[in-house]
């Protein structure tokens, strides 16, 4: 008897040491980051791919875990409720049921488990021999498992085959927003991965150098007149125009004029402006920013002119504009201070009419929809359903905001004030 009992209690030890490999496998196995496992998988480490390879199938990999946990779990089970009846009679069932439900949920589901969840990279890559072994033996019965188990679900009206975790956009957007660490750090992160991501769903209207903004050269003027404006420009590419502001006949670069004027020796005079512009590209207004800046690769070309369904000129995009959509700002020591966004007391912010609503909310995170309108003038217009004049105060999405100034129908500058911070 006491040989039979000592056997009993090793081959039940020996039962939960394998549910709790079962358990731990599963939980490293799920729990363990995709884009690391790739990442080794391309360094050439063999158990990554390996591990890979296992969760492209999860439905088979879960069922034989699943399987082997069950089948050793109700093992044991039966052998402890065996040996405790020949102990202690009718009662050891009582018994067997605590102390086994006792010692399963510690020592073969919750400490295998916590371990496996802080180690699932590594513990994933140590159990995936095993494992591959482990699905193949118990691959017919979980297929027929998997079988029953999805004609089940079809008689209540669900089809797991249809079901989707999402793309991988919005995983990596979900990505984006668990991301944590110095918060002033981490956001400005976060602005630019999610600019990254926005590009392919913005427009170029959106960010484009409005007409009314662009610097441009008038071919109509004398020579020297040009050369003068082109040397008091900011900007090292301008758009030439002849007759009519909308008729723009090509680009003109700095560098080709000052390489031209090195050639004539000072006879400014003897210029042809227009032989050394280049021919204007026009792009229509509703590119997306990832096909644009696409596009100037391609072209080798830092400028464009934005037109309407109609051909009129709407403004220009630059290169430059795509990548501070990304990365922020990028000022150097030429660029003109214009007006934009003042913060004043009782945390209220003056704003330019202009600006717009993406750089307000990447830059002070507020929120503000932009799905119908590009500037904080045009919020207030959308939402007002008019152009309301000074003085007038509107409360949208949570902010306030009050008309400060207006020329004709232009709003130009608009008190904001954004909700509370705790109710944001």
């Amino acid at each position: 008897m006491d040989s039979e009992l000592t056997f009993s209690l090793i081959f039940i030890v020996v039962l939960m040491i394998l549910s709790a490999f079962f358990s731990g496998s599963e939980t490293a196995l799920t729990a363990a980051s995709r884009v690391r496992l790739l990442q080794r998988e391309k360094e050439g480490n063999k158990r990554a791919a390996m591990v890979n390879k296992i969760r492209q199938h999860k439905d088979r990999m879960i069922g034989a875990l699943l399987l082997g946990n069950n089948l050793v779990n109700i093992l044991s089970s039966a052998v402890a409720t065996g040996v405790l009846i020949k102990l202690f009679g009718d009662a050891g069932v009582i018994y067997a049921t605590f102390i086994m439900t006792l010692m399963l949920l510690i020592f073969s589901e919750v400490l295998p488990k916590t371990y496996a969840f802080h180690h699932a990279e590594t513990m994933s890559l140590r159990v995936a021999p095993l494992i591959r072994i482990i699905i193949m033996i118990f691959g017919p019965v979980t297929e027929i498992v998997t079988w029953i188990v999805r004609r089940v679900l079809r008689l209540f009206g669900v089809d797991i085959s249809k079901v989707t975790a999402g793309s991988h956009l919005e995983l990596l957007r979900g990505a984006i927003e668990m991301h944590e660490g110095p918060e002033d750090e981490v956001q400005e992160q976060r602005a630019m991965l999610r600019s990254i991501l926005e590009l392919a769903d913005v427009d170029i209207e959106e960010i484009m150098i409005h007409r009314k903004d662009v610097s441009m050269i008038d071919l109509n003027k004398p020579t020297e007149q040009i050369v003068d404006d082109v040397l008091k420009s900011p900007f090292t590419r301008l758009p030439l125009w002849k007759d009519n502001p909308d008729n723009i006949v090509g680009i003109l670069h700095v560098k080709s004029l000052l390489q031209a004027l090195l050639n004539v020796r000072g006879e400014i005079a003897s210029l042809d402006i227009s032989q050394m512009a280049k021919e204007p590209w026009f792009i229509p207004q509703n590119t997306t920013l990832y096909d644009q800046l696409q596009a100037f690769r391609e072209r080798r070309e830092h400028i464009a002119i934005v037109i309407d369904e109609y051909g009129s000129f709407r403004g220009i995009v630059t290169l430059e504009d795509i990548l501070e959509e990304i990365v922020g700002d990028i000022d150097d020591e030429h660029d003109v201070s214009v007006p934009g966004v003042r913060k004043v007391a009782g945390g209220k912010y003056i704003v330019d009419g202009r600006v717009t609503i993406r750089d307000l909310n990447r830059e002070y995170d507020w929120g503000l929809p932009d799905e119908d309108y590009s500037t904080i003038a045009g919020l207030v217009i959308y939402e007002s359903k008019s152009v309301p004049e000074v003085g007038r105060s509107f409360m949208f999405h949570g902010f306030r905001f009050d008309i400060v100034k207006r020329l004709r129908n232009q709003i130009k500058t608009i008190r904001v004030t954004p909700p509370p911070e705790d109710s944001v």
